[in-house]
C-alpha cells in the first residue's frame, strides 16, 4: 500500500477488475486440473465460471473508472489461457487423445486460434476504420464463446451419457469448425447491439433470473440451448450486416449537394 505522497501509487479502485480478471485466470487453469483427474462436469464449470468472471471485469473497471492498459494486456493473457489453453487441453483429455494422428493437432488449432483472435483484436483497438464494431458487430466468435461452443459434444455426452458424443472422430471436426469461427471474419452480435424496448425490460430481466435458476438446476441444458441459439443467430447477423452495408453504400453514394 503507497502513502499519500505518492502520486505514482494505483488507486486502490483498479485493483478489483484486475483481480476478477486473475481470478477468471484461476478457474481456466482449474478447469485443466480437474480434467486430468476426470471430473469433466467440474472442469466445464469452471470455465463457464471464469467466463461470467470475464463479462464482468471490464465493465466494473469503466464503472470505476479504472482502466488502464495494464488491465488489458492482462485480460488477454487471462482469455487467452482461459479460453483457449485450458479448453484446448479439457477436449483434448477427454476426447483427442484417441485420435492416433491429429487429436493433438486439433486441440493446439483450437489454442493457436484463440490466440491470433485476441492478437488481432489487440491490433485493432486503437484503430479508427473498423467497419464489424463501428455497426455493433464482433469479428468473428468471441474467444469466451468460442470456448462454451467447443463443449457441446461434452453437453451431450453429459446429458445422455451415450459415448457416441465422446468419439474423435466427432469431435475433432467440432474442435476444427469452431477454431475456425473464432478466426473468421463472419460478422458476430454483440451485447452492445441488443436494444431492449421499454416496454420489455421487466420481462427481459424476469428472463435473466429465469436463465439463472435454469443454469444452476440444469446447467448442460441449458448451455446447450445457448449455443444452439447463438448458431442459429449467425446467419441472422450475416444478413444484419449487409443490411448495414448496402445503407452505408447508399449514403456514400450520394451526391454532396453544395450550397
Amino acid at each position: 500500500m503507497t502513502g499519500a505522497g505518492d502520486r505514482g501509487g494505483l488507486p486502490i479502485r483498479a485493483f478489483a477488475p484486475n483481480a476478477i480478471t486473475a481470478l477468471a485466470l484461476c478457474f481456466g487453469l482449474t478447469g485443466v486440473r480437474f480434467a486430468i483427474t476426470g471430473e469433466w462436469a467440474q472442469a466445464l464449470i469452471c470455465i463457464v465460471g471464469a467466463g461470467v468472471l470475464d463479462g464482468f471485469d471490464g465493465r466494473i473497471a469503466r464503472l470505476l473508472r479504472a482502466q488502464s492498459k495494464f488491465g488489458a494486456e492482462l485480460d488477454s493473457l487471462s482469455d487467452n489461457i482461459a479460453f483457449g489453453t485450458a479448453p484446448a487441453l479439457i477436449i483434448f483429455l477427454w476426447s483427442l487423445k484417441d485420435a492416433p494422428r491429429f487429436g493433438w493437432i486439433a486441440a493446439l488449432a483450437l489454442a493457436v486460434c484463440c490466440a491470433l483472435r485476441l492478437a488481432r483484436f489487440n491490433a485493432r483497438i486503437d484503430i479508427d476504420e473498423q467497419p464489424h464494431k463501428s455497426a455493433g458487430f464482433n469479428t468473428g466468435v468471441p474467444a469466451p464463446v468460442g470456448a462454451g461452443l467447443t463443449f457441446v459434444p461434452v453437453y451431450l455426452w453429459l446429458i445422455s451419457g451415450n459415448e457416441i458424443f465422446r468419439n474423435w472422430q466427432l469431435v475433432l471436426p467440432w474442435t476444427l469448425f469452431i477454431a475456425m469461427l473464432m478466426i473468421s471474419s463472419v460478422p458476430t452480435y454483440t451485447w452492445g447491439s441488443i436494444r431492449i424496448r421499454r416496454g420489455w425490460r421487466l420481462s427481459a430481466l424476469a428472463g435473466v433470473a429465469l436463465l439463472g435458476a435454469a443454469l444452476l438446476n440444469e446447467p448442460w441444458w441449458t448451455l446447450l440451448g445457448i449455443s444452439a441459439l447463438y448458431l442459429a443467430l449467425l446467419p441472422f447477423s450475416l444478413a444484419s450486416y449487409a443490411r448495414v452495408k448496402q445503407r452505408r453504400a447508399a449514403l456514400a453514394a450520394r451526391p454532396v449537394q453544395t450550397p
